[in-house]
């Protein structure tokens, strides 16, 4: 429609609705005033009613299964929170990734927040702090994702040293995946593809072979992985969920092939493996939630109970298998008791109750 066109309609004459009743529209058709959309959901490790959840602006947490919950956000800056990470090996230390202001630490489960950004301060203003990654042996040895590159500490976030060492075409990293089995070997999703190393970060190497088309492999913005996760059960199996569609490699990167192309919707905003059945994952986007029950090669859509399908993240519980949680873009935080197939809504982030 041209500029003259739009001056000319007298429908573009008429009186501007009120805010609030555009509000009201929206909120019928979107849920955008239903509840704040859900980033991240952490699950502990141990006890299945401690859960933490944290939205565009407050981390919450709950200690009863989610009947009830408390901001935590206290002590913090007002920088968004974009990552979560529990200590595996002594739950009560809780870290926080956000948007320009690095990483914060919580050795009381989020009462008390303290900054830890040695070694992050040139990164600090511009960076966001993505992913953590625990080294399955040891705690204090983590990595994190940002989007000014990888960091490694292994003082628990005393200090932070850069591991980008070649990676010279790429700066924003957004996800990491180590191997459970081999804690040298990680993933790294980039703006520009995929990076493996070997040796904890020390040297890494592009391994875009069916990944990232031959014309534009060399381009630093060629494909954005969103999430990368190494099979448990297979560990040179790896899946790469992207901003273009879902890939996999069987032979640890040396090549990639397409999968999920029957996925109605192919920009995929986060994927986790099933970590007691082999072959399962999940997949999650504007289109709700999906399952394959055999690597990839067929999927199920897993709705039922949604009263919204944008569906951001996606957590299972450590202590029991069938117990899923995921977090929406409008009608907040669901739980699933049987892996997928129902879903129901949990109480809202602001019914509130004591830490």
């Amino acid at each position: 429609m041209t500029n003259s066109v739009i001056q000319g309609d007298p429908r573009w004459k008429r009186p501007v609705a009120p805010i609030w009743l555009l509000c009201l529209h929206l909120t019928l058709l979107l849920g955008c005033d239903r509840s704040e959309p859900i980033v991240v959901i952490q699950l502990h490790p141990n006890n299945p009613d401690i859960l933490y959840v944290t939205t565009n602006d407050y981390i919450y947490k709950s200690r009863d299964g989610g009947k009830t919950w408390s901001n935590i956000s206290r002590g913090m800056s007002h920088s968004r929170v974009i990552a979560m990470a529990i200590d595996p090996s002594y739950p009560a230390t809780v870290y926080a990734g956000t948007k320009g202001d690095a990483v914060y630490k919580s050795h009381d489960g989020g009462q008390r927040w303290a900054s830890m950004r040695a070694g992050l301060d040139d990164a600090t203003i511009s960076s966001v702090v993505n992913q953590f990654v625990f080294d399955p042996y040891d705690s204090n040895h983590i990595f994190v994702a940002t989007t000014m590159g990888i960091f490694e500490t292994k003082s628990g976030g005393g200090n932070w040293s850069k591991r980008m060492e070649g990676m010279k075409e790429v700066l924003m990293v957004v996800t990491l995946g180590m191997d459970p089995t081999r804690p040298a070997t990680l993933y790294a999703g980039t703006s520009g593809g995929v990076y493996k190393t070997v040796n904890e970060g020390a040297q890494w190497e592009k391994v875009n072979n069916g990944l990232v088309p031959p014309e534009i492999i060399k381009s630093s913005r060629a494909l954005n992985v969103t999430s990368i996760h190494v099979d448990p059960f297979e560990p040179d199996t790896v899946y790469a969920a992207t901003l273009a569609g879902l890939f996999k490699t069987v032979d640890g990167a040396k090549s990639w092939v397409r999968i999920g192309e029957s996925l109605s919707d192919q920009m995929i905003i986060s994927m986790i493996l099933d970590r007691s059945k082999k072959g399962v994952l999940y997949i999650t986007g504007r289109d709700g939630v999906h399952r394959s029950a055999d690597g990839g090669i067929t999927w199920k859509t897993v709705n039922k109970g949604f009263a919204s399908t944008n569906v951001r993240s996606i957590a299972q519980s450590a202590t029991d298998p069938e117990l899923f949680y995921a977090g929406t873009n409008g009608s907040g935080l669901y739980r699933s008791r049987d892996a997928g197939e129902s879903w129901e809504p949990m109480p809202s982030l602001t019914h509130t109750g004591g830490v």
